[in-house]
C-alpha cells in the first residue's frame, strides 16, 4: 500500500438523479437516468436532453451551483459529523477556458456558499479549476495537507454545470453534444459531490482507502488530429500504481468518466490494453455518466462515491479499483482505492 493512504469517510452527493448518495447511487446501479428535455433547441429543431438537479425553485448560475454544492456539503458533514467550519474544503470548479463559464466563477462560489451554509470557510478553503481531473488534483493537495501538516479532515468536493447556453451551443457547434442529428455526443448534466478525507485509523472495519495517484498529458486529444494512443492515460495509470505499490494484475475493474463520446471508450480501451499484460477473464468498465450525465468537474468526487457505496453494499466486483480521468485539454489522472482494512491487502 501507498506510503501515504487516505481514507474516505463519509460522502454526499447531488445529481438529476438523486439528492443524496444512497439515492444517486441506487440509481447509478439500477441503471436509472433522468434525461428529460431541456429548455435548450438544437440545430435539428429538437429539444436537447439533459439531466437537471431538481430542485424546490428554478435557480439559475452560480446561486444553483451553491445551493447544489451546499447539499452535498451538508450531507457530507452530517455523516461524518464534522463542523464545515473547522475543516478544510478544496472545492473542484470547471476549467478556466470551458465555454459559458461564469466569469470570476471561483470567487462567486465562494461567498455564495458561505452565504448558504451560513459559516466562514476554513482559512486553508481553496479551488482547484480543472475539470474532471480536478478531483485527483484536489485530492493530491488534501493528501499534502493531511501528512505534511497538522490537518487532521479534508473535503475534497465538486460543483458544475453543462446546462448553460454558450456551453451547449459551444459542444454543439463542435458536433460534442448529443442531439437530434448527432449521435457521437454526451449528455449535459449538472451536479455536486463531496467527500471527507483523513489519514486511515486502525482497529476499524474495512474502509475505502485512496492508494495511489498517477498523472500525465496526452497529446492526441479529442480536438486534434493525431493518432491516439492513450499515451498520456498510460503514464498516469502506471504513475498510480507505482504510488499504490500495486500490480495491474490485482485490479479487479474500472470506474471512469468517460461520457457518451467514442474518443474516451477508445482512450480507455487502448489504455487498458497497454496496461494489463496478463489476461483477466473479466474486467469491467463502470461510467456513472451513464446514468448521471457529465458532470464536469463534479464527476471526481462522485466516482470514489460510487466506489465506496458499492464496496460497502456488496455489489462492487472487487476491492480494489482503478479510477480515471481525462480533460478536453490533455490533462490525464488516475486512482487506485482499496476497500481494506489497515495493514491489510
Amino acid at each position: 500500500m501507498s506510503r501515504q493512504p487516505i481514507a474516505i469517510t463519509a460522502t454526499g452527493m447531488v445529481t438529476g438523479v438523486g439528492l443524496n448518495t444512497a439515492s444517486s447511487c441506487a440509481a447509478i446501479r439500477a441503471a436509472i437516468d433522468n434525461f428529460q428535455e431541456t429548455r435548450f433547441m438544437d440545430a435539428g429543431g429538437q429539444w436537447i436532453q439533459g439531466s437537471e438537479v431538481p430542485l424546490e425553485k428554478p435557480w439559475r448560475g452560480t446561486r444553483k451551483l451553491a445551493k447544489m454544492l451546499a447539499m452535498a456539503l451538508s450531507e457530507c458533514a452530517e455523516q461524518g459529523q464534522v463542523d464545515l467550519a473547522s475543516v478544510p474544503i478544496i472545492i473542484c470548479l470547471a476549467e478556466k477556458e470551458r465555454p459559458g463559464r461564469v466569469e470570476n466563477l471561483a470567487n462567486k462560489v465562494f461567498f455564495e456558499i458561505q452565504e448558504e451554509l451560513d459559516i466562514q470557510l476554513h482559512k486553508d478553503s481553496t479551488f482547484v479549476e480543472h475539470g474532471r481531473v480536478g478531483g485527483l488534483v484536489a485530492i493530491k493537495q488534501a493528501r499534502a495537507m493531511l501528512y505534511e501538516t497538522t490537518t487532521e479532515q479534508v473535503i475534497v468536493a465538486g460543483v458544475d454545470s453543462l446546462l448553460t447556453a454558450p456551453a451547449l451551443r459551444h459542444y454543439e457547434e463542435g458536433e460534442r453534444l448529443l442531439t437530434s442529428i448527432n449521435s457521437n455526443g454526451f449528455i449535459p448534466a449538472e451536479g455536486a459531490s463531496a467527500l471527507l478525507m483523513q489519514k486511515p485509523r486502525a482497529n476499524e472495519n474495512k474502509q475505502l482507502i485512496c492508494t495511489g495517484l498517477g498523472f500525465s498529458v496526452e497529446t492526441a486529444t479529442i480536438d486534434s488530429e493525431l493518432p491516439l494512443r492513450a499515451d498520456g492515460l498510460v503514464a498516469a495509470i502506471k504513475e498510480s500504481l507505482d504510488d499504490a505499490q500495486i500490480p495491474m494484475e490485482s485490479l479487479d475493474f474500472r470506474i471512469v468518466d468517460v461520457s457518451g463520446e467514442q474518443y474516451w471508450f477508445k482512450e480507455s480501451s487502448l489504455a487498458l490494453l497497454r496496461t494489463l499484460h496478463t489476461p483477466q477473464e473479466n474486467f469491467d468498465i463502470w461510467h456513472p455518466a451513464d446514468c448521471i450525465g457529465e458532470i464536469g468537474a463534479a464527476i471526481g468526487p462522485a466516482i470514489f462515491i460510487n466506489a465506496k457505496h458499492a464496496c460497502e453494499n456488496d455489489y462492487s466486483e472487487g476491492d480494489n479499483i482503478l479510477c480515471h480521468f481525462s480533460n478536453i485539454d490533455g490533462k490525464r489522472g488516475a486512482s487506485i482505492v482499496t476497500y481494506a482494512q489497515v495493514g491489510s491487502r
